[in-house]
């Protein structure tokens, strides 16, 4: 095994048949069984394990916080001094929060990795003798697999047979253009650039197709081994960027009022354990603590809803992205068009019907092995004649020649066929043939020829260029024979806009999302495009114009320009970024191989499920069909579920530091804790009950129709407004606690848990919405737990638990005046939400 394994490591360098006798298979590939076999020995094709926590794990995940772990050792250090009753509610109420937090996260994520499966991204493999699709992290060694255009290629192997095979592995090698790959053996030494047999994980197929021999997977392939070095962490969401702001801020709050509160407690001579557990419970009580549940609620929540209207979520963190969302960028074929590209006609060079350009044109089509696209379909849907014809050579399409040329032969002459972009295919032409039959030099009919090319081009045409060159002698062709060819004439073609485009344009725009249509098309055909779509005097930048432009100065173009023409497949990425730069969160929507940077780069991306391997793999969501009107729907699932997070949000710190800016002012006239710690765990997790509903929670329209994004100063703001209004209810309580009903220590106890839990409870039904309360329904789940919650505690201090609790029964008295208070703080809250949403903006 060991010589096995040696001779493996340089199996560039053997001939295919001994390395398929060496991993005991053949090109009739593995059986099922013995794939099974390997996987179980080799492990699984990734190269990081999965993500995604078991149950254990996600359970004892919701104890990990610093604060927690403080208040499971106060706990048992209130053990170790005998006062059990404390110890046994604090480590309850740990528990049940944990519970509850382990019970949301547990069920959003069950059902997204549902969803994932729907669009696991598959290779396909040669088991028990037939063509099959495995994932790929079942790619085992042994394994053949069959390679086309677009496919991610799932190892690193051997090719054994291959037609025309160009792969783009710059992720390993940086080498600028694809590289041709066939099954000629190399030398042992040969350095990973030159090993022109060898196909690598993580790389992707750009032409031809290929019969390969996986031989290395997972951590064992050259991605692998360096994978720590090349691995780009992908920048963090403009969401998942504000979670950790916020973050920022409460350890700021929480870390002041502690201590603060520490401090006066013991000055004030008070037991410093019971400060010390008093203070940490109020850490807690500050904290959001079933903040990661509610995000994950919301967002699986929404991951659903686009599901159900046919768009798979991949990146959770990417909905509430989708929603801030303020331009979007697409290119034309297939999403604002039908993508279903029609022959018009096929001309000579004076614009006369041309059976010779259409012939020509049809032979290059037909003969070529790259990847599939709607353009070369529909030059083979014509009836054309090609008996006699046999192909000899392909040079495939690439982004920067912007042509394909095929070498065929009849009658043992050989003809080179070059079709393009028609600017691409002139650039290589010094002749062209009239109707006649005549060769002319270019020179004296370039520029009718480009005349012609833009008017088919404002009519919204399609324009490619055919030209042809006689090489007798030749078996072979590279890039280097496209050079002193004959300009044959022009393909037309048709691709009409969809019919229902102009309205999803308006519904984006009236969301406050702006269309930019990025396209390797010439500007003119961009143009016409837009404004058949209703993009009217659309403000047009090239890729050309863009080579001359530096980052600063793109970043404050972008924003003006509607389209970017003629753009090369690598400025795509500089344009997004660009975007990014000017302030801008950017969506982006791309299914070919040249989109897969540009995806990645977008903060919220969008493939579909008929898209290349290397594009779903970068998307961040794919669509089951290739219709724009679903990203409305997108937006807006992605608008509510971020209103949603923030409802929560908006009621967990003001109300919580309400009840620590009361507690702190409790703490200076009073001669016991204002509540005991269990007391203050029990308030959290009551008060975080009826948030649980918030994902279900309706969501004013006004929320929807325009981006919003995290912003801390307005949640700061937010927090200081209702967090002291809430304290002067409270101060309100502690008067009528004191001065009224001469409470002792259990009765304020008592009074101020009911008191703070209800008001924190109702008040959410006034701050989830800018609206007058009455004016906004809730969902029947919020507004149900809501008063659920209410009737628990008003019940609690009658209940057995309440002398374990440290609560007894309260006067009659107490409730018409708590109730009061509450309607007072209601109202208060009602004429403070007006007048602060009239003077601070989000």
């Amino acid at each position: 095994m060991e010589e096995k394994a040696r001779q493996l490591d340089s199996y560039w360098s053997m001939d295919t048949g001994d390395a398929l006798g060496m991993l005991e298979t053949s090109k009739d590939g593995l059986s099922s069984a013995e794939a099974a076999g390997r996987l179980a020995r080799y492990g699984p094709n990734v190269l990081e394990t999965s993500k995604r926590r078991g149950t254990i794990s996600l359970f004892f995940g919701q104890f990990k916080s610093p604060i927690i772990l403080i208040l499971v050792f106060a706990a048992v250090l209130s053990l170790f001094l005998k006062d059990v009753a404390d110890a046994t509610i604090i480590l309850v109420i740990i528990f049940l929060s944990g519970a509850l937090g382990f019970w949301q996260e547990k069920g959003a994520a069950d059902a997204v990795a549902k969803l994932l499966a729907i669009v696991q991204v598959k290779a396909t493999v040669v088991r028990d003798g037939e063509q099959s699709e495995v994932p790929l992290s079942e790619v085992v060694p042994g394994d053949v697999v069959v390679l086309d255009a677009g496919d991610m290629i799932p190892g690193d192997g051997l090719v054994l047979d291959s037609k025309d095979l160009f792969v783009d592995q710059a992720t390993l090698t940086g080498e600028t253009f694809p590289v041709k790959k066939d099954p000629a053996r190399v030398d042992a030494g040969a350095p990973l650039a030159q090993r022109k047999n060898t196909v690598f994980m993580g790389t992707h197929v750009v032409s031809g197709d290929a019969l390969a021999l996986v031989v290395k997977t997972g951590k064992s392939t050259e991605f692998g081994s360096v994978s720590e070095r090349l691995k780009t962490r992908r920048e963090e969401t403009e969401f998942e960027r504000g979670i950790k702001h916020f973050g920022y801020l409460l350890m700021e709050v929480t870390l002041v009022l502690v201590i603060l509160i520490f401090a006066i407690n013991v000055a004030f001579h008070k037991p410093v354990l019971d400060s010390l557990l008093f203070s940490l419970a109020l850490a807690v009580g500050l904290t959001p603590q079933l903040l990661p549940a509610i995000i994950s609620v919301n967002l699986s929540k929404g991951a659903r809803v686009m599901a159900s209207h046919k768009v798979i979520v991949k990146r959770l963190a990417s909905i509430e992205n989708l929603g801030s969302m303020n331009i979007f960028c697409s290119d034309k074929t297939g999403t604002l068009t039908e993508g279903k590209v029609r022959l018009d006609s096929s001309v000579d060079i004076e614009g006369a019907k041309s059976d010779r350009t259409m012939l020509y044109a049809y032979l290059n089509s037909s003969f070529e092995t790259g990847f599939a696209n709607p353009i070369d379909d529909s030059i083979r849907a014509a009836e054309v004649d090609r008996t006699g014809y046999e192909k000899l050579d392909e040079v495939p399409y690439d982004f920067k020649r912007r042509r394909l040329s095929i070498l065929v032969e009849k009658n043992g002459e050989a003809i080179l066929i070059s079709k393009g972009a028609t600017d691409g295919v002139l650039d290589s032409c010094a002749r062209a043939e009239t109707p006649g039959g005549e060769i002319v030099d270019i020179g004296g009919v370039k520029e009718s020829i480009e005349k012609r090319y833009a008017d088919y081009s404002n009519d919204g045409l399609r324009t490619l260029g055919v030209a042809y060159k006689d090489i007798d002698g030749q078996k072979k062709i590279s890039a280097d024979d496209e050079k002193d060819m004959v300009f044959l004439g022009m393909v037309t073609l048709f691709d009409p806009p969809k019919t229902d485009i102009q309205e999803t344009v308006k519904d984006l725009e009236g969301l406050g999302v702006k269309l930019k249509m990025i396209t390797g098309d010439n500007r003119l055909v961009a143009a016409s495009v837009a404004r058949a779509v209703g993009i009217e005097e659309p403000k047009v930048l090239t890729g050309e114009e863009m080579y001359g432009m530096s980052e600063s100065s793109l970043a404050r173009r972008v924003d003006e320009i509607d389209i970017f023409a003629e753009i090369e497949p690598n400025q795509k990425e500089h344009l997004i970024k660009a975007m990014q730069k000017a302030g801008n969160t950017v969506g982006y929507m791309g299914d070919g191989i040249n989109d897969a940077p540009a995806l990645h780069a977008a903060d919220a991306s969008l493939s579909v499920d008929s898209g290349v391997d290397v594009a779903k793999e970068a998307a961040d969501f794919v669509l089951l069909e290739k219709d724009l009107s679903v990203l409305i729907d997108g937006v807006k699932s992605g608008r509510m579920t971020f209103a949603n997070t923030m409802k929560y949000v908006f009621m967990a710190t003001s109300a919580n530091f309400g009840n620590m800016f009361s507690m702190a002012g409790a703490s200076l006239f009073l001669k016991f804790l204002p509540l005991l710690p269990g007391q203050v765990l029990l308030t959290n997790l009551m008060t975080d009950f009826p948030e649980i509903t918030i994902a279900t929670d309706r969501v004013d329209p006004e929320l929807i129709e325009t981006p919003h994004r995290w912003d801390i100063s307005f949640i700061k703001k937010f927090m200081l407004v209702f967090g002291l209004l809430s304290s002067v209810f409270d101060f309100a309580t502690f008067g009528v606690l004191l001065l009224v009903l001469n409470a002792n220590e259990v009765q304020f106890h008592t009074g101020w848990f009911i008191e703070s839990v209800i008001s924190a409870s109702i008040i959410v039904l006034v701050i989830r919405t800018r609206r007058p309360f009455y004016r906004s329904r809730p969902s029947k789940y919020l507004f149900t737990a809501t008063i659920l919650v209410g009737i628990v505690v008003i019940a609690l201090p009658y209940t057995p638990l309440a002398h374990w609790l440290g609560f007894k029964p309260l006067p009659a008295i107490f409730y018409p005046l708590l109730f009061g208070i509450v309607v007072l703080y209601i109202a208060s809250a009602e004429i403070a939400k007006r007048f602060f949403y009239r003077w601070v903006t989000w």
